[in-house]
């Protein structure tokens, strides 16, 4: 009898239906959907996520919200993705931190986001900003150079860590001007801010959108912008070539793009594409986008694929060129 109440039972496990990815897909999303950030609330990525939910929401038929998951320069947010079941509940919202902490050979634990999570789509971008403190005698780029190697006192430059995308940029840049400056870490961008902006620290790389309304203020002094044209947030600042400043070839524009784990169904991508796509391209959004100084640059998951791999293959050779280890950036 026992036998025969097993085989019942187990004929009737397997009788029961089980979704086919094709259904999983077809009607997803019938949940909210997770859009990590692997920063804290305030900065340039953290304000597009925010932007995109509310139009998503739209979109998709579903609550799309945002969960920061600050730490590690964006690791901890990578993992926590990566490690996700891949059915497009949760996401990431990442930038440039991939390609560069893929670049240090010394950094663990190691990370790839090539194998470790896929590609849906490119969004935007967005230039930085080098910034000097008020109590710095300069006003141009070759004021500041020329200030570094004259000054007896070494200048400074805050860190908002090791693997931070301002920190890398400030190498590269740092490289091509050949500024002698001593790194001050910090723990964050905030707090790295606000020692410039009180004239503690001399020098500091940061988003457009965190610069404007400082030097509109005159809290601050900028020198120049990161993008390869002038920011209409900051018309008046020169770019790096305008300024006589050749460096590696490494983008050092902030760039942002949609990223879920490794696996999810070419269905779930699809659909997730098309509503970026139709988010990020509405009137509303764009036009916040201008306001952000952060420019629309949607393309599909194969090219973000491919941009990464490039960004990856640049940084790597420009952290091997400088002889950088993940320790030694930044600090």
């Amino acid at each position: 009898m026992r036998r025969l109440l097993s085989i019942l039972f187990a004929g009737a496990v397997l009788s029961i239906p089980v979704a086919s990815d094709a259904q999983a897909a077809s009607d997803y999303p019938n949940r909210p959907v997770r859009l990590i950030v692997g920063f804290a609330p305030g900065g340039a990525t953290d304000t597009l996520a925010r932007l995109l939910t509310g139009v998503l929401k739209t979109e998709m038929g579903q609550t799309v919200y945002v969960e920061n998951m600050p730490g590690a320069s964006g690791y901890i947010a990578w993992k926590a993705v990566s490690g996700s079941e891949p059915d497009g509940y949760t996401l990431l919202l990442g930038e440039n931190a991939l390609a560069i902490r893929s670049g240090f050979k010394d950094q663990t634990p190691a990370f790839d986001p090539t194998t470790q999570l896929d590609a849906i789509a490119s969004l935007a971008y967005s230039p930085l900003a080098l910034i000097v403190a008020n109590k710095v005698p300069a006003n141009t780029i070759q004021e500041l150079i020329a200030l570094s190697q004259s000054s007896p006192t070494k200048l400074n430059f805050a860190s908002a860590g090791s693997g931070a995308v301002s920190t890398l940029n400030w190498e590269v840049v740092r490289a091509g001007a050949k500024i002698a400056a001593v790194n001050v870490p910090y723990k964050g961008g905030g707090p790295a801010m606000a020692d410039v902006i009180a004239g503690h620290v001399d020098i500091i790389m940061a988003s457009t959108q965190v610069a404007k309304p400082l030097v509109e203020n005159k809290m601050v002094k900028a020198l120049a912008v990161t993008g390869k044209q002038r920011s209409p947030a900051l018309p008046q600042l020169p770019t790096l070539t305008e300024a006589g400043i050749t460096h590696f070839d490494v983008d050092l524009r902030f760039w942002f793009g949609i990223f879920a784990p490794k696996g999810l169904p070419g269905d779930v991508k699809a659909k997730l594409e098309s509503a970026l796509k139709s988010a990020m391209t509405s009137p509303a959004v764009r036009d916040q986008l201008t306001t952000l100084d952060i420019t629309l640059y949607f393309a599909p998951g194969p090219a973000l694929q491919a941009r990464l791999s490039t960004e990856i293959k640049n940084w790597k050779a420009f952290i091997e060129a400088n002889a950088l280890t993940s320790q030694e950036a930044g600090r």
